[in-house]
């Protein structure tokens, strides 16, 4: 089945019934799989079209990060479930678009609801990056108990507290991934959109505390990568030291996370919880001088 595009305009969502025709030719017991990309793409604007890039299954952008999401989590097989791209917009100074990601969480709940509601049987997935595991966590506050089984955030761009309430009272499973190549940018989002609470902590610290349906996993740390390659995910090791998109350009990444997602593998993500080292590994910055260099990818204009 083809990847359907699902674009937010503030908290409601283009054309809901396109998504109600696409789960009639879904089988019984089908999964639907949502992606959510983070800052510096939005569906309105050709040159920044999230649906011509990572959530199309045939990228149509020279951008070296252009890789295809659904492609690599095998939607665009038959027999996968149905795939939702979800666009929203996203372009503009970092704090306008943090503060946008809470409203286009509710376009996202819409959109889970509209799954839940016409195809009760479905199993609901979120992989989301970025200020994507916002929006993400703000539909998750918006939901019921059980809407969303699964959710995967990659270098996410929110703090432990939002997290912590989005999980209350819900039986979503969350694999928090994260990596020091990130540290850099999770500095700049701590000192460009506030947190609440002057204690709180990016999603890259881990959530804080042992939860029985939140794993951290740490893609840089040794002791993690040993773990994944014991239950057979082995992945690359880090290439450079600041990236903020290693969450899906990592080899090997790909495998563990359609897994995850896989009724057939319902029992993963304990034994993965289990394999893993308690507590995600720290986080440097370890070339300050950098700062500078990377300030325009929060606070200049959006380019792909």
């Amino acid at each position: 089945m083809p990847v359907l595009p699902v674009t937010a305009r503030s908290s409601q969502i283009v054309a809901p019934e396109r998504l109600r025709d696409a789960l009639a030719a879904l089988p019984s017991g089908a999964t639907a799989t949502v992606m959510v990309h983070g800052y510096r793409f939005c569906p309105l604007s050709g040159p920044t079209d999230p649906h011509r890039h990572i959530l199309s299954p045939a990228p149509q952008s020279a951008c070296w990060k252009a890789i295809s999401w659904p492609r690599h989590l095998h939607l665009n097989r038959p027999g996968a479930g149905l795939g939702i791209g979800f666009g929203w917009p996203a372009t503009g100074p970092l704090r306008e678009v943090a503060a946008r990601a809470f409203v286009a969480g509710h376009a996202l709940a819409r959109t889970v609801r509209i799954l839940r509601d016409t195809r009760p049987d479905l199993q609901v997935n979120i992989i989301a990056h970025s200020l994507g595991a916002r929006v993400a966590l703000a539909a998750l506050d918006d939901l019921g108990a059980h809407d969303v089984a699964r959710m995967i955030l990659l270098s996410g761009a929110e703090y432990r507290g939002t997290a912590d309430r989005a999980l209350a009272g819900r039986s979503t499973r969350v694999l928090n991934v994260t990596s020091g190549e990130n540290a850099l940018f999770d500095m700049l989002f701590r000192a460009l959109v506030p947190a609440p609470r002057w204690r709180d902590r990016p999603l890259s610290a881990g959530l804080g505390h042992p939860h029985p349906r939140w794993i951290d996993l740490a893609i840089d740390a040794p002791a993690h990568r040993m773990a994944l390659a014991r239950l057979g995910y082995p992945i690359r090791p880090p290439a450079t030291r600041i990236c903020h998109w290693s969450g899906y350009l990592r080899p090997g990444l790909f495998p563990l996370y359609r897994a995850v997602f896989d009724p057939a593998h319902a029992a993963l993500f304990d034994r993965l919880g289990a394999a893993l080292p308690v507590g995600p590994a720290p986080q440097k910055v370890t070339k300050m001088a950098e700062f500078g260099n990377f300030r325009n990818l929060f606070t200049g204009a959006a380019r792909s």
